[in-house]
């Protein structure tokens, strides 16, 4: 009982729950001052500063980890957009150039198919399958042969001119030996007085010239020549090439005159056969051949 009485005496003072009230009835007092007053605000900007400063501080680890990993993922994706960015690209500028030559060969079927519809013989439409590999050769091939009807002597044209004669058929392939070819001749007339004259191939790709021309030819350069139809095989008025070349020497008999083609013979994928021309009159027969067509030593066979 002493002890007990004892540790009464030394421990005076309000009790638990009197402290209790008292501190609530104190934060109550304290809000409803804060709140009316707004005395707390100084003290609550200045507790601010040390316990964010002690916030970001304890974030920062975990936030330094956080934004490591995003920089490394953004730079990861980066490169791999830069990646499929460039890809695309490529991609895009491929098909932009397949774009451009389906629009250049469409642009080319619409002049073929002008030139087609106002022509006065029929034609019929060739693609070029390869080209000879002698570079001595002026030749290509075309997919149509015997079985469209392609015979041997038919002329090759585009949209703007003869680019050469049919020399070869066979069943599915047909061979074309451009203007150009050093043994090719195609019988020509200048459009603007009807001078003629004959054209040679020169072997190379783009030029063609006028042999056997006198000096005094009345031939200039920017004349146009066409095909004068006097051969039999190359109907006439079909453009040929330009004159671009015209040199006179009175120390020889003949004029040098060097043209370009007007068809491109060595550009188009397409092009155009004449497949049936007009018939020309009979030959008439000399003298010679009358005399050997009624000798009875020489059979003849009646037409």
């Amino acid at each position: 009982m002493e002890h007990t009485r004892s540790f009464r005496f030394f421990n005076r003072g309000p009790s638990e729950a009197a402290r209790l009230v008292f501190f609530a009835l104190l934060s109550l007092l304290l809000l409803f001052v804060d709140a009316r007053f707004k005395y707390l605000e100084y003290a609550r900007n200045i507790l601010f500063i040390p316990v964010n400063a002690l916030q970001s501080l304890a974030t920062f680890p975990s936030k330094l980890w956080h934004e490591a990993g995003e920089y490394l993922i953004t730079q990861t994706r980066l490169v791999q957009d830069n990646e499929q960015l460039r890809l695309n690209s490529t991609e895009q500028a491929a098909q932009l150039q397949q774009l451009q030559v389906l629009q250049a060969e469409v642009g080319h079927l619409r002049s073929l198919l002008a030139v087609q519809q106002r022509a006065e013989y029929p034609m019929q439409l060739a693609e070029i399958i390869f080209v000879e590999r002698d570079i001595f050769k002026r030749k290509l091939f075309l997919n149509k042969g015997s079985s469209a009807n392609v015979l041997a002597g038919q002329i090759v044209i585009d949209e703007t001119g003869v680019v050469g004669q049919i020399t070869r058929v066979y069943p599915w392939v047909s061979e074309v030996t451009l203007i150009t070819d050093k043994d090719h001749t195609v019988p020509v007339q200048v459009l603007r007085n009807g001078l003629r004259a004959i054209a040679f191939g020169s072997g190379g790709a783009g030029e063609i010239t006028l042999r056997y021309t006198p000096v005094n030819a009345e031939i200039e350069v920017g004349d146009v020549l066409v095909t004068s139809g006097l051969d039999g095989t190359y109907p006439p008025g079909l453009p040929v090439a330009r004159v671009t070349q015209v040199e006179r020497n009175p120390a020889y008999p003949f004029a040098r005159i060097a043209c370009t083609p007007l068809a491109g013979v060595d550009k188009n994928r397409q092009l155009l056969i004449l497949t049936g021309l007009p018939k020309l009159p009979t030959r008439p027969e000399t003298e010679v051949e009358k005399v050997v067509r009624k000798s009875p030593k020489f059979p003849h066979k009646t037409p």
